[in-house]
């Protein structure tokens, strides 16, 4: 039926237009929330964060990827939030850092933070495999570079000597408490580099309640960064742990214990 044809080809058309016109609201808001945070992105820069909510909300729909999906924000919620590390660490953009993003999802932080700054390097590890096909789809079609998706558990990474001590930095934004999170990602840190989970903003507790299991990892709270996320009822924290001696061979424990049992 031609008329039905002309139709669907109108309504493709009209769909194209809203989409186009929702980009270019999204990305005045993507630079002005950049803007805030001292990050300046290419043209190129922001075709790729493009691209990459284009197939986060492809693959979303046959798993599970994230509850958040609207445009707007997907960009506040998951990539600025995912660049602000630039407030605790600043010089992410002018050096190659070798970064550890554990428990990554659907690539938050580390797909935005290696667009962002293209300079560092990245391994991004996460325990669903799906996950990890996801996300090395994103590298290619992004064209990314000097960056590994890797499929595993931190338990068994962490004991891994390719992996083990290599990272000047480690990042997560999973959930978990302190203690436990320190302990998944504090045995890849280096001895002089650092762990920075992205908590909320009510973090002074958990700290006070994780100050002993930092230490006996080998750390040291450094520097707490919170701030406002921008238009959002939203607080974020960065708590700076810097790694001051090596992480004890016995840790990470055996897979499930340090969610079972943190360290205390």
């Amino acid at each position: 039926n031609p008329k039905a044809g002309c139709a669907g080809s109108i309504l493709n058309i009209l769909q194209m237009k809203q989409f186009n016109h929702q980009v270019d609201i999204t990305r005045g808001i993507m630079e002005e929330e950049c803007s805030q945070i001292g990050v300046t992105l290419s043209e190129k820069q922001m075709e790729q964060f493009f691209q990459y909510y284009e197939m986060l909300i492809q693959w979303n729909e046959v798993m599970n990827l994230t509850a958040i999906t609207e445009m707007d924000q997907v960009v506040t919620k998951h990539f600025v939030d995912s660049m602000s590390l630039v407030k605790a660490v600043s010089e992410l953009g002018s050096k190659e850092i070798r970064i550890m993003d554990l428990g990554t999802g659907a690539g938050f932080p580390g797909i935005p933070l290696k667009i962002a700054f293209p300079n560092l390097k990245l391994t991004l590890l996460d325990s669903l495999n799906k996950r990890v096909k996801f996300l090395n789809e994103v590298i290619g079609i992004l064209g990314l570079e000097k960056i590994e998706a890797v499929h595993g558990r931190a338990e068994d990474f962490g004991r891994n000597l390719e992996y083990r001590g290599q990272f000047d930095l480690c990042v997560s934004r999973a959930v978990a408490n302190l203690a436990t999170l320190s302990e998944y990602c504090m045995p890849f840190v280096k001895v002089g580099g650092a762990f920075i989970p992205y908590k909320s903003g009510k973090i002074d507790e958990e700290l006070t309640q994780a100050e002993n299991a930092v230490k006996i990892l080998g750390g040291k709270v450094q520097d707490v960064v919170k701030f406002p996320l921008m238009d959002t009822d939203m607080d974020r924290s960065f708590v700076v742990i810097k790694k001051v001696k090596p992480t004890a061979k016995k840790y990470p424990r055996k897979a499930g214990m340090p969610g079972k049992e943190p360290l205390k």
